[in-house]
Formats: structure tokens, C-alpha cells, sequence
């Protein structure tokens, strides 16, 4: 691939231009907002000069319900040899194409599996995708010039190619994005007119639920319009959870022994399924998961400590895996527990007292 054009300059699109213009490729940019596609460009995203011909691949980064139109647009002025769209449903803007009778040879659907809760070309950056999933949906239709092209991408992209059909990436993306977005939603919703001495003490568990509450609600409509059985009928499910847990959770308030210990099998039943669930979340990389230990470090809320942090754990030997930081309420300070290989712990832990860290057991 020696050419693109991106017809779309906000987060994905940009940080799509970000990587390729960074390993060579050159870069067309076109928005139908024309000051996004300049933002894109003066970040080095490429040019909002329209190619003087046809590129090697086009990549639409619209929303889900503008994706066939764009889509169609262009093939029809032959804008590239290969089409692709990274839209987060597949299913609706195929078939719409095939509503309107295009021949679909050089197009194949894309969704990569990133993103931020901030939108907009300002908040690209060019290692977005680095290592996360970036399923493809080929069909027999699809020329095998266009499905190289895409893994072109994927690769200056630094992501994984996964390859599925069209309706079971709804289904899926239905689970693990769409349906838990309005669950943080509903989550974060609760805070809105609770007491402020409430909502102060708010710690890490409720920043983890409603970290992705904070997205735009403009793009999610965009998402979830495109989307809406697969996500109500998971829905749907989550309801009857919350009328069993309900019923849980009042019978644990009944003065009868019996209906208690209905209550706590209730409970528990819910809590062990949620354990199972999540264990089933990936790890690193994608990889299986693994278990971590802690090793939690009282700081200042300083410049530089978590760099510290890092150069001692780094001079000790030991990778740190994950990182999470927990801010103390009302004092400048804070905890940041490390994740570690179980084996690492002894060697971090007496190498940061050595250098006056003080750990919390």
C-alpha cells in the first residue's frame, strides 16, 4: 500500500492516518466537517489535499448509519482499488450496500476493536490499535487484493487481525461493548442528583463501572441505532437478573430464617456467575489470564513518582504487568498497586523499602 484516502477525520480515522503516514504510506484526508480534516493534517496525519487519482485503499470512518452512503459515494467515482469501512456494526451497512446494487467485490467490512472515551482528531494517537483485535468480515465475494490490503493496514497498525462473519461481530460487539456501555451508563446516572457527601466517597469500583459513561452520547446513539435487537435482547437477559437479585436481596431483609437463606444462595449464585464471567475476560496481549499479585505503594501526588516508581521496579528486574492507581479523597496522595508475577513480589517489595517507598500490606 503506497496510498490512502480516510473519508472520516475523528478518533479512529485519525489515528488509522497517524499510523500509516508514520511507516510511509501517503495519506488523503476528507471530513464533511473540512476544519477536522485540517486538525488531522497539521497532527501529521497526512494531507486534506484530494488525491489526484485513484488510492490504493480507501477507508470510510464514519458513523454506522452514514457508512453505506460514504461507501457508495466513492466507489461510484472510483476513488480507490479497495474499500474498506471500521464502523462498529458490519451487518446493516453491508446490506444496505447490497440494496443499492454495487458491486461489492472491492469492499470488505472492518471494525477495529479500540478506542477512547474522548472523540475527535485531538484525541488520536498513532499506536491506538497497537496489539488489540481488528476483525475482518470477508465473504466469497470479497477479491483477495482488497482482503490483503486490509491486513496491510491491520499490520501498520500494529493490530491482530480476527476474521468473522458479519452478524456474529454484532452479536458479539453487542456483549462487550454496546450492552455494558448502557449498563455504565445507567451506573454513572445514579450519581447525577445523589448528595454530594455520597459522591465523595466515591473510590476505584465506581470509577472502574462508569470510567466509559463519560463517551459521547452523540456517537453512542450513532452505535447503537445501528445495533439495537442484539443489545436489547442482551438486555432483556440482564433485566430478568436484576428482578432475581431483587427478590435476593429482599428476602436477606425477611425476619424468616428460611427466606434469608433463600436470600444468600440468591446472592451468591449471582456473585459466583459474575466470578466465572470474568475469568473468562482476556489478559495481556489477549492472552489467557493470569494471576498478579499486589504490591501497593502509598505516594505523594507529585510530578515524577510514578516515573520513580517504575525506574526502581525496573533497576529490581521486575516487569510490571498492569498498573492501577486509587486518588485518596481530599489528601494529595494516593495508591498505586503494581501487578506483578508472583515470584517478582519479595524481590519489588524489599528493593522499593530499600529505596524508602512505603508499602501497604
Amino acid at each position: 500500500m503506497r496510498t490512502a484516502l480516510v473519508i472520516g477525520s475523528g478518533l479512529i480515522g485519525t489515528s488509522a492516518a497517524l499510523a500509516l503516514s508514520q511507516r510511509g504510506v501517503v495519506v488523503h484526508l476528507a471530513d464533511h466537517d473540512p476544519e477536522q480534516a485540517r486538525t488531522a493534517a497539521a497532527l501529521g496525519a497526512g494531507t486534506d489535499e484530494a488525491p489526484e487519482g485513484p488510492v490504493d485503499l480507501a477507508i470510510v470512518a464514519a458513523p454506522p448509519a452514514h457508512v453505506a452512503a460514504v461507501l457508495a459515494d466513492a466507489m461510484r467515482r472510483g476513488a480507490a482499488r479497495g474499500y474498506i469501512d471500521v464502523a462498529s456494526v458490519k451487518g446493516g451497512p453491508r446490506r444496505e450496500l447490497e440494496a443499492l446494487g454495487l458491486d461489492l467485490s472491492p469492499y470488505i467490512g472492518t471494525h477495529p476493536m479500540s478506542g477512547r472515551e474522548k472523540s475527535g482528531p485531538l484525541a488520536a494517537t498513532g499506536d491506538l490499535f497497537e496489539g488489540r483485535p481488528w476483525v475482518l468480515t470477508p465473504t466469497r465475494d470479497t477479491d483477495t487484493e482488497v482482503l490483503n490490503l486490509a491486513l496491510e493496514l491491520v499490520s501498520h497498525c500494529r493490530a491482530v487481525p480476527v476474521v468473522m462473519d458479519a452478524d456474529a461481530h454484532d452479536r458479539a460487539v453487542a456483549l462487550v461493548s454496546h450492552m455494558p456501555h448502557l449498563v455504565s451508563s445507567m451506573v454513572a446516572a445514579r450519581l447525577e442528583h445523589a448528595e454530594e457527601a455520597a459522591v465523595r466517597l466515591c473510590g476505584q469500583g465506581i470509577r472502574d463501572v462508569t470510567r466509559i459513561a463519560a463517551s459521547d452520547p452523540r456517537m453512542w446513539i450513532d452505535i447503537l441505532s445501528a445495533n439495537p435487537g442484539p443489545v436489547a435482547d442482551l438486555l432483556t437477559d440482564v433485566s430478568a437478573d436484576l428482578d432475581e437479585t431483587v427478590r435476593a436481596l429482599r428476602a436477606l431483609q425477611s425476619s424468616d430464617e428460611d427466606k434469608r437463606r433463600e436470600g444468600t444462595t440468591g446472592i451468591e449464585g449471582m456473585l459466583r456467575r459474575g466470578n466465572a464471567g470474568q475469568v473468562r475476560v482476556p489478559g495481556k496481549h489477549g492472552s489467557a489470564p493470569r494471576a498478579y499479585e499486589v504490591v501497593a505503594v502509598l505516594i505523594d501526588d507529585q510530578p515524577g513518582q510514578l516515573a520513580r516508581i517504575f525506574a526502581d521496579a525496573g533497576m529490581a528486574g521486575v516487569n510490571i504487568e498492569d498498573v492501577r492507581i486509587e486518588h485518596a479523597t481530599g489528601q494529595q496522595a494516593g495508591l498505586v498497586q503494581l501487578m506483578v508475577e508472583p515470584k517478582a513480589v519479595p524481590v519489588l517489595t524489599a528493593a522499593l523499602r530499600e529505596r524508602g517507598w512505603a508499602l501497604r500490606q
